[in-house]
């Protein structure tokens, strides 16, 4: 998924969106557990899917689909 443009991600329908989302979501959890355990192999990883999830979550907000509210809870 590296290197995805907001450009390509206004292409998909909210529904792929937010599917993305949760599959971005459980690969940062996956990293930063294996970072808390001294056992991952890229740590720049974990930049680069965050800044990922962040273009998604933007991209969701502009089409008006729900995203997170500001206290991290679903709506």
């Amino acid at each position: 998924m590296a290197g995805v443009k907001a450009r390509d991600l206004r292409e998909k329908s909210v529904d792929e969106l937010v599917q993305q989302e949760a599959t971005l979501r459980e690969q940062l959890f996956k990293l930063r557990f294996q970072n808390a355990t001294g056992q991952v192999e890229n740590p720049q990883m974990i930049w680069s899917v965050r800044k990922e999830l962040a273009r998604v979550l933007t991209v969701i907000r502009e089409k008006g689909g729900t995203g997170p509210s500001p206290d991290g809870e679903a709506r």
